[in-house]
């Protein structure tokens, strides 16, 4: 399940730039031809056993969440606070549950805030004035597949992206919009379609019959944490996972490719987002998808790798306001 908020941010008043109150939760979504829709982005959800899991399961997290930010917002000794434009994340969105768990108040007027977040659930989009000099994920204003893609380049030296109609082969088609999970393998050569972003065909094959996606949360520009999702190789674009683990950076990846993945952040101008990484059979890494407003944690990781995680986010997140 990939919720979303549609909560906008008019600039109500010239002198600190305050939000308008935020619409209930429940109005982020609507129910249209027997599917879940994302108002916002128009995403639709088929409602089956899978979403209905999900949902429980974030009922969950959602009350374990809640809990540990009214202790954190009890014991904390100074107060870190945020403004985010032009959208308040809701709790489910990785951003907005870290800012909770690091007991970190949101406020709606940015004279008041350490510093401000552009969070804007859109593929391509502007960020609004800002008074406030203290400015993240400002600079990432595109994470279409195809831009994310030639920033790989530019920074790995090796493509990601195919000429569909002059390829030969298994191809990898995907929408450039963000978070619709509806890659599909093709043969090429085949015709481009308007929209549409074609890339070649990762083999991220375990033994075990399961392919690897390494998402990789980052802050600061840094990967903190990696969510080894594995999925069978028949659903390998799927939303749902069937395991998840969580492993430290370093134990995924080199130290020179820790250094190309800070690079590619910078270049992307992203401070705050998760990275979808492969690993090919030939140990090469290819990033095929930023996401700027990524939802988590990974469902299919345990509790305990859950915690874990949105501490060491948290903590980054603290640390990133602070220094900068």
């Amino acid at each position: 399940m990939r919720p979303v908020a549609d909560t906008r941010y008019p600039l109500t008043s010239p002198v600190g730039l305050s939000a308008a109150p935020r619409a209930p939760w429940y109005r982020d979504f609507a129910w249209r031809d027997g599917c879940l829709e994302i108002r916002k982005t128009a995403i639709r959800l088929r409602v089956d056993r899978h979403l209905m899991a999900e949902i429980a399961s974030w009922v969950v997290w959602l009350t374990i969440l809640l809990t540990v930010a009214s202790w954190a917002r009890l014991t904390r000794q100074a107060t870190t606070r945020l403004a985010f434009v032009p959208d308040r994340p809701r709790p489910w969105y990785l951003l907005g549950g870290a800012a909770l768990w690091a007991g970190i108040e949101s406020v709606d007027r940015q004279s008041e805030a350490d510093a401000v977040i552009y969070f804007d659930d859109v593929t391509a989009g502007q960020p609004p004035a800002s008074l406030n000099a203290r400015r993240l994920n400002f600079a990432c204003t595109d994470i279409s597949k195809g831009h994310v893609a030639r920033v790989f380049e530019a920074v790995f030296g090796y493509p990601l992206l195919v000429d569909p109609e002059t390829a030969r082969g298994d191809i990898v088609a995907k929408s450039e919009k963000n978070g619709v999970h509806d890659g599909r393998i093709v043969t090429a050569p085949a015709e481009r379609r308007d929209g549409w972003c074609y890339q070649r065909l990762i083999d991220t094959t375990g033994p075990d019959g399961y392919c690897r996606d390494l998402r990789t949360p980052c802050v600061g520009g840094q990967p903190v944490v990696v969510w080894i999702k594995l999925k069978p190789s028949g659903s390998r674009f799927a939303i749902h996972n069937r395991k998840a683990f969580l492993r430290d950076p370093a134990e995924v990846y080199s130290p020179e490719e820790l250094a190309l993945i800070a690079a590619f952040n910078a270049r992307m101008g992203l401070d705050w987002g998760g990275l979808d990484i492969l690993r090919d059979q030939d140990g090469r890494l290819y990033i095929v998808d930023v996401n700027k407003t990524d939802v988590g944690p990974v469902i299919a990781l345990s509790w305990r790798d859950k915690i874990i995680s949105m501490q060491r986010l948290s903590s980054a997140l603290k640390d990133m306001v602070k220094s900068c």
